[in-house]
């Protein structure tokens, strides 16, 4: 349902044949005209409700369950601002580890990088490398400086913990209410016609240059 939406262009190839003097034209998809939502559009809670995607879901099935269509899965990625669901959508536990175990030797066991806990100085979270981790800090706990080893104040993160963090991360979207559903496809649909300009054959089409 998406591509029927999105608008065409006439792609001006070079001539191919004779006569040479007049171009040759290709209707193709305009995906140069790319719908986004600004992102302070989440603060509106009226208008959204956060979801947790779980073990095995894939858009159509959130989009049948939530707008009652499962071609409206397009809606779920562009409300998300989600590119490309190859890689925008959280993996399964399966396939993570499968690509993992692809690209790493052993990534159950390879360090990803060192983090700090939060203690003294120092906030949760922070990157720090393998010397900061084997060596020896002076840590301002309440006042008073104490001294800490790396491995006292930091953890190494695997990249296991690593990427399995990162894809749940993407489990966290949000789905826009359904009685704001047909509104927005609507707005969708008015944005992909064309204004009247030099190229404009019509609103659903217009030519490059």
């Amino acid at each position: 349902m998406y591509f029927s939406l999105v608008p065409n262009i006439e792609y001006d190839e070079k001539p191919i044949k004779y006569p040479f003097s007049e171009s040759d034209y290709v209707v193709a998809k305009n995906f140069f005209r790319r719908f986004t939502v600004n992102e302070d559009v989440f603060s509106y809670a009226v208008l959204f409700n956060q979801y947790t995607i779980v073990e095995g879901e894939r858009p159509d099935i959130i989009a049948e369950r939530a707008y009652g269509d499962p071609f409206y899965d397009w809606v779920v990625l562009i409300t998300n601002n989600m590119v490309n669901a190859q890689y925008d959508w959280p993996m399964s536990n399966r396939e993570l580890s499968n690509v993992l175990m692809r690209e790493y030797e052993d990534p159950y066991a390879e360090i990803h990088h060192y983090e700090t806990y939060k203690i003294g100085q120092y906030n949760e979270g922070l990157h720090v490398d393998e010397t900061f981790y084997n060596g020896i800090h002076k840590v301002n706990i309440d006042g008073k400086i104490e001294i800490k080893n790396g491995n006292e104040i930091a953890k190494p993160v695997t990249v296991i913990e690593y990427y399995t963090l990162e894809n749940e991360k993407k489990r966290q979207i949000y789905l826009l209410k359904p009685k704001y559903f047909r509104q927005f496809v609507d707005e969708f649909k008015k944005r992909n016609f064309y204004k009247r300009s030099n190229n404009f054959i019509s609103q659903r089409l217009k030519k490059t240059g």
